[in-house]
Parts: C-alpha cells; structure tokens; sequence
C-alpha cells in the first residue's frame, strides 16, 4: 500500500498539557482508521495537524503531491448569509448535481428535512452539522477526516453513514479517519484503531472489538495497575463476545483466545436480582400508558398507544429525529397530560431525569463541586455497597483535585458525569436518560455502563448511539408513525421498518402518479424532488399551533422570572445553613423542571411548524 501522509516526531504542548510527545505516524492508500482516546486527549488536534489547521512545535508532517483532503471539523465555515443549496452544491450548475445518483443519495440521506433554499444563519446547530457533512461527502476527497460524524444524526443516517463510507472507495484505495464515542459505528468503518492518550498515539489492528481484546491482552501481559480500568474492558469485552457484535464481528479477531481472557467473567448485569430488587423498591406498578394518543394541531405524534413498564425493565425508545420520543418521555413521567387517554403512575415512583440539557449545572456555575456534593447525603449505597460521593465521583473519571474545581470550570464530558451522580445521590427508582452518552469518550461510556449495570431499578432510555442502546437496554420499542411497538431483533428489526415504511410509500406514488414536484405541493419540505415528504398543516392549523406557540413563549418567560427570584433566594441564604440550601436547592430543582418541561413542548412545536 502507497504512503499517502503522516507525521515524524511530531511535538506539540498546550500550557497545561503535552498532546504529543515525538509521535510518528504514517497513513496508506486503504487504511480505515478509528480514533479513540479520553476527552482533551489530543484526537481533534491530531485531525488538525494532518489537515495543516494546526501547527506543530517540532516535529514533520508529509503529503503526497497532489493529495486532496476533505476535514470536517467540530465547527464549521459556512456563511450565515448563503442558501443551503449554495453550501452544499456551491456554483455547480443544477444539471450535474442532480443528474448525479451519488450526490442525490447523500442529499436525500442527511438533508432532505432542510429547505433547499433556507439560509444557513436560520438552521439549528444540528441542521448546519448536517449540512457540513453533506458538503463534504459530495466532493472527491483521497482522504477523509471526520470529528464526530454520526453527531445530530439519528440512526437511520447513522446507518447510511456506515454503508456509504464502506463502500466509497474501492478496497486498496483512499483513506478514511474517524474520531467518535458511536462504538457500533467504529466496528463497522474502521479496520484499524488509533488510541490517543499521554501525548501517544498506540495503533491496533482491527476494529474497535479488536481494540478492546487487544488493549486487555497488552494490560493482562504488562500487569498494569489500573486494575478499575482494566475490569471494565474485560467486561465489555465478555459483552462484545457473547453478543450480536461477536457474531457479526468474528473475523476481526481470534474468538478462542477471546474465549480465554473473559473466562470466569459473569455477565455484564443478573437481570433477575436486579428485578427482585427493583419490585421490592418500586412494587408491581410502574408506569401504565392506556389508549394514550398526543396531537399537536391535526398532527397525532402519538397514536392509541398501549404500554406497560414494569419494575426493573429496562427499556430503549428508537425513532427518527421528530418522531416524538421527547413527548413520549414526559408523558411517562406525567410532565405533561396527552390530548386523550390514560396514564398511571405508581405510588411508589420517583423520577429522575438526565436530560440533554446542562441547565441546572450552569446555574451552580460559581460553586466548586465539593461544595455541590455536600448537599447531598454523605454515603450512598452501589452495586450493594456503601460509599460517599467523592468516592463514586472519581469512578466516574475525577480526580481529587476536581472535587475543588468551579463547576464553570469543568469540561463538557465532566459536566455530564457529575449531573449523573448528582442524579443518583438523589435515589430515584426509575431512571430516563436522553442521550446519555453526549460528551463521553468511549472510557467514560464503559463506566457509565457499569455503573447502570449494577443499578436497581426502571430504565427508559433513548439515544442515537446504537451500541449504547443495545449494550445497557433488555428490551427496544421503536416509534413508527405515532405507533408504539416492541421490536424483539433490536435496531436491526428498527431500521428495515423503516426501509418497508418508505418502500411501501414510494409504490403509493408511483401509483397514484404522486411525481416529486405533486408530493413538494402537498407538503414535501423542499420540492427538490427527492425529500421526505410530510404532512402539510392547513392555515386554521397552523394559526392554532403559532397560538400555542405563543402561550408557551409568555409561560416559559414567567416560568424564568421565577427560576432567577429563587436563585436571588439562595444567593442571599446563609452559605452554611446547608439544610436551608438543601430545601431551596430542591424547589429551584421543581421551578426548573416545569421550566424545562414548557421548553420541550415549545420544541416540539416548533418542530412542527418546521422552524427548527
């Protein structure tokens, strides 16, 4: 295989850290390389460096002559002011992008939900993430270079994503670099992984079921110290081989002496305990949802939906981006009543919530994370054991001198799972986690999946990343059209669902003679003649839904005013009155829940009205 670029002796030091240490690399014609490594380790960096948007301090970095590189960055370089048709496609004459299958594929695939002819400056984070990746993939690239692709894409696209980049090249040609926590979508591009860690890149063949058998044989062998860390891959890795991925996977690696390392390890989680325990906790009745039906305008997000959730059932919700898992979360927790039917909540129960939103960390910005800890209680019992706070928060990565960091202070990841913790100190019997996995590297999710393997209790998840699901859920129910139902073979089930919805709706057209023009007039986003068709909203509807709209905007306002009176409240509490700080600390807690629970409702009208 031709050497196509890398690096020699590359050097590179921040002022609190060193990224890399006299590092050496090289990159060939066919490589499929997955990036992995602890959150700040270097791997964005590294993309940089390759991609000449980042200077070393010493070192070399080479390139073929002619060599032409496609980066997609964790920002992006799009005008506000240009239409989405000219980001994607710039000056190419309509003829030839959409006379070409290939491009119409990935504009059909990412961003047929987006107006051909919207500004960019008007689009959600999300949607200009989309757009920047479409962009890229359209052009003719030697290399590719992706910092968390599968970021803001559900799925399905996920999927997509997965098939397009495998076959893209012929095999022997091209060259592909990916940095992401999506473990599923690493085991399926990536013949060969890269950890970041230390100011050191160390190389593993195979992907990334092979890294983690690889990495425990190199640990095993080196007899580390880092016996917590070393468990926790020896785990995944029992996982990994007794499951669906080590079937589909077999040929990455040798199975028997998979077999060998994992011998004498339990499974991931005793279902069956954690389940006697949870019906002691929670008693017989969870949450029941009878003939539950949800409309916004003549939209039905949610149809006639009949479901049972049980004590210790752990449950992962799938569905397209707008298919209304949010709505459906609140419904279980009884944040908001559906248009028509029934929901029972136990007497017993008590929610918690980690939402994808950092809210109430923000609000405690300006103090430090001991501080925040001892409001709480000073001993928590996990995994059958008791232990303090401080104590599980360094099994979720901290150190001792994080415990006297500012909360403003504290990265992204370190964020999320200190909002984890603090959720679990408050000892609730059932858990909803809505995507989860944001800002985790992937060290970090294999202890928030041990952490949830032990814990006793109802799970109701949802989340885009397909490994996480299947790795910490017993059970998948996916959301199809407003309709509710358990799919037994998982997210391989989900997603040809889908593909017969869609099959099924094109042989309608066809049919009917619905041409792409006919279906943009009743209702299609763009009318490009390849988008996702939706239902159009007749004008009494859309008068009814802006109204709405309306009302939640002055509720949600109200709503803050009273956020920001009992933040006043606390801010002039005696700083050592910690039971006082406790008790207002949990009314603010209430006030922004009901605050959060309007703006999840104002989203989904939005969504509605196609303004996001």
């Amino acid at each position: 295989m031709a050497f196509m670029f890398g690096c020699e002796g590359a050097c590179l030091e921040y002022p609190t850290k060193k990224v890399l240490d006299d590092v050496t690399l090289g990159v060939h014609e066919g490589d499929r390389i997955g990036i992995v490594g602890q959150n700040g380790d270097g791997k964005s960096t590294l993309l940089g460096v390759f991609a000449g948007t980042v200077e070393l301090e010493g070192g070399l970095v080479r390139r073929t002559r002619g060599l032409t590189m496609g980066l997609l960055g964790q920002t992006d370089d799009l005008a506000d002011d240009e239409t989405v048709e000219h980001a994607v496609v710039g000056d190419m004459p309509e003829y030839l992008w959409a006379g070409d299958a290939r491009i119409r594929e990935i504009i059909s695939a990412l961003i047929a939900d987006i107006p051909w002819d919207a500004k960019v400056g008007t689009l959600s984070g999300g949607q200009r993430r989309r757009v920047d990746l479409t962009r890229l993939l359209i052009g003719d690239w030697d290399v590719l270079m992706l910092d968390e692709p599968t970021n803001h894409l559900d799925m399905r696209a996920i999927a997509w994503l997965a098939r397009h980049l495998t076959s893209r090249w012929p095999k022997g040609q091209g060259a592909l670099l990916v940095v992401t926590h999506d473990r599923w979508f690493l085991d399926e591009v990536a013949t060969s992984m890269w950890e970041v860690h230390d100011g050191q890149v160390d190389p593993f063949e195979g992907g990334y079921s092979a890294y983690i058998l690889q990495r425990v044989e190199r640990e095993r062998v080196a007899q580390v110290a880092e016996q917590r860390r070393k468990s926790l891959a020896r785990k995944e890795l029992a996982w990994l081989s007794r499951g669906a991925r080590a079937r589909a996977t077999k040929p990455k690696f040798h199975m028997e002496r998979a077999i060998e390392l994992i011998e004498g390890e339990p499974p991931a989680r005793n279902t069956l305990e954690l389940r006697a325990t949870a019906m002691q906790r929670l008693g017989k009745r969870v949450v029941e949802l009878t003939r539950v039906t949800e409309k916004f305008g003549d939209k039905t997000v949610l149809n006639n939906i009949d479901w049972m959730i049980g004590p210790g059932d752990r449950y992962g919700i799938l569905g397209e981006n707008g298919a209304g898992k949010t709505t459906l979360l609140k419904i279980i927790q009884g944040a908001i009543q559906p248009t028509s039917g029934f929901v029972k909540i136990g007497k017993t129960v008590k929610f918690a919530v980690l939402s994808q939103r950092l809210d109430e960390l923000e609000e405690m910005g300006k103090y430090r994370v001991t501080e925040v800890l001892s409001r709480h209680k000073t001993r928590v019992v996990v995994d059958g054991k008791e232990t303090t706070p401080a104590k599980l928060l360094e099994r979720l990565g901290f150190s001792s001198k994080h415990l006297y960091t500012r909360i403003c202070d504290l990265s992204g990841g370190q964020k999320r799972r200190l909002q984890l913790l603090l959720i679990l100190l408050e000892e609730p019997n059932v858990l909803i986690l809505d995507e989860p996995g944001n800002d985790l590297d992937t060290d970090m999710l294999a202890v928030l999946e041990d952490l949830l393997d032990t814990w006793a209790g109802t799970l109701v998840m949802v989340t885009h990343d397909r490994y996480l699901m299947e790795r910490v859920t017993d059970d998948q129910f996916a959301l199809i059209d407003g309709k509710l139902r358990h799919v037994p073979r998982g997210v391989d089930e989900y997603l040809e669902l889908l593909d017969e919805r869609d099959a099924a709706a094109r042989s309608f057209a066809e049919v009917t003679g619905q041409t792409g023009a006919n279906q943009g007039e009743a209702g299609s986003i763009s009318g490009d003649g390849f988008s996702r068709a939706v239902p159009a909203l007749s004008n009494a509807e859309l008068r009814e839904l802006k109204k709405r709209r309306g009302s939640l905007e002055k509720r949600i306002a109200t709503a803050g005013k009273r956020v920001e009176e009992k933040q006043a409240e606390m801010a002039a509490a005696d700083p050592t009155d910690f039971m006082a700080l406790g008790r207002l600390q949990g009314e603010l807690n209430d006030l922004k829940a009901a605050k959060g629970a309007l703006e999840d409702e104002w989203l989904e009208v939005a969504d509605v009205l196609g303004e996001l």
